[in-house]
């Protein structure tokens, strides 16, 4: 008689920021999980109170403008064969949980797992202008995994084949314009750094472009080629802010380095 696997086990590693209005929803969908991490930058809300409602492990660790360095703390504190990595604005739907749980019980060949991750955004799921497509890697056995890349994109390396969920995780980012605005003000400006970081000081003339044509062409593609007029007002209104989003990181990147451009720079 041929012995049943063990089921394996999983930890799911959540990042949070003063995200009271969010956590609890967040946790509540992923409380099945045998272990959850919340790795904190300090709140100065009551994150921290009610992530310890679900679990004894709450870290308290500077976010430093460093991503990988965030959730590669949470993967190095996790006990769990597999991870879920996850943002306090997310949730797990039952559909992606059974999915998972069907994984930790008869294993899997594959080291690591996509799935989709719908965006909900001013109280709607958007379904078009390109948000549709949007299948983040989240799920990967903990063995040889690691997160490396600049500041803010982070990049998963994972031992192994990678496969797909036909499933969804709920992304309740952005509630209202304020949210949307605050969040991209706070973004931008580590976007505007690891620009320059990469691509040092660009060509004047590069600069009037991106900060001219290049929101335009942002918006035509998210509106029109990819068709988020199907989402109605909604994706005229996500569509428009995108782009303003896109020319908001140049005009912070021109500002770390206007006197450049004052006296001369280059052309």
């Amino acid at each position: 008689m041929t012995a049943l696997p063990l089921k394996q086990k999983i930890s799911v590693v959540v990042l949070t920021k003063n995200e009271e209005k969010n956590i609890a929803a967040c946790l509540e969908s992923v409380k099945w999980a045998d272990e959850i991490i919340v790795i904190d930058d300090h709140s100065t809300d009551k994150t921290a109170d009610i992530a310890k409602r679900y679990t004894g492990n709450v870290i308290m660790h500077s976010l430093s403008s460093n991503f990988s360095e965030q959730r590669n703390l949470g993967l190095d504190r996790a006990s769990g064969d597999w991870i879920l990595q996850m943002d306090a604005d997310e949730r797990v739907t039952d559909e992606l949980r059974k999915k998972i749980t069907d994984i930790l019980k008869n294993g899997s060949e594959l080291s690591a797992f996509r799935f989709k991750r719908t965006n909900n955004f001013c109280g709607k799921f958007l379904t078009a202008g390109g948000e549709d497509t949007h299948r983040p890697l989240r799920l990967f056995k903990k063995a040889g995994a690691r997160f490396s890349g600049d500041r803010i994109h982070e990049q998963l390396t994972v031992n192994g084949r990678i496969g797909e969920i036909d499933s969804v995780m709920e992304h309740y980012n952005f509630p209202d314009i304020s949210h949307y605005v605050e969040t991209q003000d706070f973004y931008s400006g580590l976007e505007a750094r690891a620009l320059y970081e990469k691509a040092g000081l660009i060509p004047e003339r590069r600069l009037r472009k991106e900060l001219t044509i290049g929101p335009v062409k942002l918006f035509f593609k998210i509106y029109i080629k990819r068709r988020g007029y199907r989402d109605g007002l909604h994706g005229l209104v996500f569509a428009a802010l995108s782009a303003w989003r896109r020319f908001l990181i140049y005009a912070k990147y021109w500002e770390l380095n206007q006197s450049s451009y004052k006296t001369g720079g280059m052309k």
